[in-house]
């Protein structure tokens, strides 16, 4: 399973195409990079739903006809703007629960960890792990935002940390990393939150 990867906008969002085929997180400028990597995509799913992460959605469905996929809980993300950012505005297709899906051809697990936006999740293939904004190499997503929330995020936080296995994890911002790695340093976020 191939994963191309590549940080836009101010923020330094990261993109990422999934066999060039799933779109996760197109965000400022992502448009004219996804249209160069990707064959015949099935679809866009958004780790949740900041501005910085969804901007370029609207170009990408209505340029490839592809569904949206995003937690139901940040789907008024999409359609109106709740930081002054005015993106592109878009009507999700697929509200998602915690659970498998079958898109494409891909087995896809959704994890439901809200705490920096209510409807945060990661996107899990057999291989990899997406964790938006939720954790990062080494730190986890903010709590000050409107719509966020510490104790959510403490509870998600212990939720990860039941996660058996490793895989290789990548991050909405800042390099890849591993869930096992991640473990070690988030009970020190449970004492900080």
């Amino acid at each position: 399973m191939e994963v191309l990867a590549r940080p836009f906008g101010e923020f330094q969002t990261n993109c990422y195409i999934v066999d060039k085929k799933i779109i996760i997180d197109p965000g400022i400028g992502a448009f004219e990079w996804i249209k160069e990597n990707v064959k015949d995509p099935v679809a866009i799913i958004n780790t949740h739903g900041h501005f910085d992460h969804i901007w370029d959605d609207k170009k990408v469905k209505e340029y490839f006809n592809i569904p949206i996929y995003i937690h139901k809980n940040d789907a008024f993300f999409l359609e109106n703007d709740q930081f002054g950012f005015n993106p592109p505005k878009v009507k999700p297709d697929f509200l998602l629960n915690e659970g498998n899906y079958k898109i494409g051809n891909f087995d896809i697990l959704i994890r439901h960890f809200p705490g920096h936006t209510p409807g945060s999740i990661t996107v899990e293939t057999s291989e990899f792990l997406f964790s938006g904004d939720f954790i990062f190499d080494g730190s986890i997503g903010r709590v000050d935002f409107p719509y966020s929330n510490p104790e959510d995020m403490k509870k998600s936080i212990k939720k990860f940390l039941k996660i058996p296995y490793d895989k290789k994890m990548y991050p909405g911002h800042g390099p890849a990393t591993t869930i096992k790695k991640a473990q070690k340093f988030l009970p020190m976020w449970l004492e900080y939150l």
